[in-house]
């Protein structure tokens, strides 16, 4: 069963950036949509962005023109770049794989890291 590792959370102020990672241990990455979700306490995980595998990629709303996914193939990473972070930002976000892309419905991800927490301050 694959393994996806998060890193690269932290804190931030608002305006900030941050990068996210996902590691990969196999090559899954190369084939399957990738996505990013988050989740705060209480709340229901959202979908962030996704990745097909042909490249396609799709970002909810709120995100669109502030976060970037991106992948490398040959360290089978993915990415988050976080720009112009706001508050409303702060979650625990995690990378999730699918053989299909499943947009922003969890269910439709198979396989999942342990998440990496995000904190914006105003």
């Amino acid at each position: 069963q694959v393994q996806l590792v998060e890193s690269g959370g932290g804190s931030v102020q608002a305006g900030g950036s941050v990068s996210l990672s996902c590691a990969s241990s196999t090559d899954i990455i190369n084939t399957y949509c990738m996505a990013w979700f988050r989740e705060a306490p209480g709340k229901e995980r959202e979908g962030v962005a996704t990745l097909d595998s042909d490249g396609t990629t799709s970002y909810t709303d709120s995100v669109k023109g502030r976060f970037t996914i991106s992948k490398d193939n040959a360290k089978y990473i993915l990415y988050l770049q976080m720009n112009n972070l706001k508050p409303e930002d702060t979650d625990r976000y995690y990378c999730a794989a699918a053989p299909v892309c499943g947009g922003a419905d969890s269910n439709a991800y198979s396989d999942w890291g342990q998440g990496t927490q995000v904190t914006v301050s105003s």
